[in-house]
């Protein structure tokens, strides 16, 4: 085999680039297994954010090993083995198909981008292998000193109006004791579509103390209670949320996105209740929580879709259950 014969046969297959930035990221993975306020933590910012370009670098510089790439391969390689990647992490039992789906979009395009600027380095250099060790290095470095910046707590506030045929001594009842709830009444919420446990019920009770507390039941045993902080029957309730040690059974949710974590949790949730008539009712549904991580610019957002979604999901519930209940008892007169 002559000299030319055995470069061709050394050059990378085309789907080595992928398999070289998949391998890198699994491996930034292992190291960022931290859980919160550990050292290389999962949901770091050094990971999140640095992981992706790592990736994009690794494969980039491999496929150029082959061939100069265009601007678009940058782009699409770097997006692409992202997705895979974490994809990856999933199919490895290493994360839960919630934290997928919502980490992919970031993933991707960051990659890309980085796609592009590693090209761009590229072609701009003759510093190939060293600058993809700068980059592959950059979350282990970085990462070791994030860990002493305290994370944000930003708190945002959510509200959503929607006006029920039903007299609002109904909507109230349906506040208090929502039960036996079926997956066709709450599963078009995105939460729930992307994995969120269904919930099962939302019953209300008077304490001996005075106190008012609903308990809410999800699937895959799921259960925590709310705990009124201030109440007017008929008018308004604010629920302040009790969590426990065994309100999350293990592979409930992701640890990452559960409520009442380090990265994300709801502080209080208000109904208030306003006449419309005599027979319908406003009701206005009031949410507050908290996101703690080192890129909110795309955690609040994606925090903010989902908690309007449920928002908007819980308060039709509430209002196909009080007109029902509305209707039943007027067909009785």
């Amino acid at each position: 085999m002559n000299p030319d014969e055995i470069r061709i046969t050394l050059k990378p297959q085309w789907w080595w680039p992928l398999v070289a930035g998949v391998l890198v990221g699994l491996i930034l993975r292992a190291v960022y297994s931290g859980r919160p306020g550990d050292l290389f933590e999962t949901m770091s910012g050094s990971f999140a954010l640095l992981a992706p370009i790592a990736v994009s670098a690794v494969s980039v510089f491999v496929a150029e090993l082959r061939a100069r790439r265009t601007w678009a391969y940058y782009f699409w390689m770097g997006a692409l083995v992202n997705v895979l990647f974490v994809v990856g992490t999933f199919l490895l039992h290493i994360e839960g198909l919630i934290c997928v789906i919502l980490a992919a979009p970031l993933f991707a395009i960051i990659g890309g981008v980085a796609g592009l600027i590693v090209g761009a380095v590229f072609r701009g250099t003759r510093w190939m292998r060293q600058a993809t060790y700068c980059f592959a290095l950059a979350p282990l470095v970085l990462g070791v000193y994030e860990h002493y910046v305290p994370l944000p707590q930003t708190v945002h506030t959510i509200e959503r109006t929607i006006t029920i045929a039903a007299p609002r001594t109904d909507v109230w009842d349906q506040l208090m004791t929502a039960s036996a709830i079926r997956p066709d009444e709450m599963g078009d919420g995105l939460m729930y579509r992307i994995g969120v446990p269904l919930p099962e019920s939302a019953l209300a009770g008077e304490m001996p103390d005075g106190s008012l507390v609903r308990q809410i039941r999800m699937g895959k045993g799921i259960l925590f209670d709310q705990v009124a902080t201030d109440w007017e029957c008929y008018r308004r309730v604010r629920w302040q949320y009790r969590f426990t040690s065994q309100s999350f059974p293990p592979r409930a949710l992701d640890d990452h996105v559960r409520i009442g974590g380090e990265y994300f949790d709801l502080l209080d949730t208000e109904y208030s209740l306003r006449p419309l008539g005599t027979r319908a009712t406003i009701l206005r549904l009031s949410m507050s929580y908290r996101v703690s991580t080192r890129y909110n610019w795309y955690a609040q957002p994606v925090a903010e879709l989902f908690v309007s979604n449920f928002e908007e999901t819980a308060l039709r519930f509430y209002a196909r259950r009080a007109e029902a209940q509305a209707g039943r008892f007027s067909g009785k007169r």
